[in-house]
């Protein structure tokens, strides 16, 4: 199947060694996988990092409120909600095509379980000051990288100023991430990442999720051992580069939110 949404070509297939899993490929690249029988299981191993990030702070069975920058397929926000019963997510998508589409090709949670709004999402999560989000995750992409107004420290100080007191934010980095990571620690007190070493010692091109907090991170070294594939968690990181700030030239429409 393959559909023009606003913004781009979206087209879904069936693997056929799990004919229950389905991906979503936005312009040819693959965007969310979800299991048509497992609302739990996870096929991007970035995805895996970010639940097991949001269980070392909320473990299944607990109730979250998640705030999704970037929706897609929701194939994190299903998950979770499968995980977390009785929770609270809202999912940004400013596809305003995509965000109606999902829910017909997907099995999702409806409302107030998973709400999906059609918005910017820098705007949406500037407006979120003392919403007390459980955990914020951006993981929004535009032309294989992510929206510099996304990537600043203004954005996230919207990130920390939403969150409750041990809530965290989840950031699915781009290739940029050196100076991502100096922005993030510029603002949070508590940052960690996960990822496969060989893309951490830059021998090769993949996701690196980090994890923001503005408390203390518990141990999780064995649970990251624990993954299907190579990963390892890294704390105690320090900048490398400069911060990342708004543009002063650009309009993000955020006054009066």
């Amino acid at each position: 199947m393959e559909e023009t949404t606003s913004m781009s070509i979206a087209s879904i297939t069936v693997d056929p060694d799990r004919p229950s899993l389905l991906t979503l490929y936005l312009d040819g690249l693959p965007s969310s996988a979800l299991d048509l029988n497992d609302p739990e299981y996870l096929e991007f191993e970035y995805m895996q990092h970010m639940r097991l990030l949001t269980d070392a702070r909320f473990p299944h069975g607990t109730s979250i409120k998640g705030l999704h920058i970037g929706g897609a397929g929701c194939a994190l926000a299903r998950a979770l909600d499968a995980s977390h019963p009785n929770s609270r997510q809202l999912a940004v998508e400013v596809d305003a095509i995509l965000s109606t589409k999902v829910r017909e090709w997907f099995p999702l949670p409806r409302s107030p379980r998973l709400r999906i709004r059609n918005a910017e999402g820098r705007q949406v999560m500037h407006g979120q000051a003392g919403r007390n989000w459980d955990v914020i995750v951006r993981d929004a992409f535009a032309e294989g990288t992510v929206p510099y107004h996304l990537m600043t420290q203004e954005a996230a100080i919207d990130a920390r100023n939403a969150l409750s007191p041990d809530g965290i934010y989840l950031l699915n980095l781009s290739r940029h991430y050196k100076p991502e990571i100096a922005t993030i620690l510029s603002v949070f007190d508590h940052v960690v990442a996960i990822t496969d070493p060989a893309i951490w010692s830059g021998k090769r091109y993949g996701n690196i999720v980090l994890g923001a907090s503005r408390t203390p991170w518990p141990e999780m070294t064995r649970e990251v051992y624990k993954l299907p594939l190579p990963a390892r968690i890294y704390s105690n990181l320090k900048p490398s580069a400069s911060p990342y700030h708004d543009l002063p030239e650009v309009d993000l429409g955020l006054t009066g939110n």
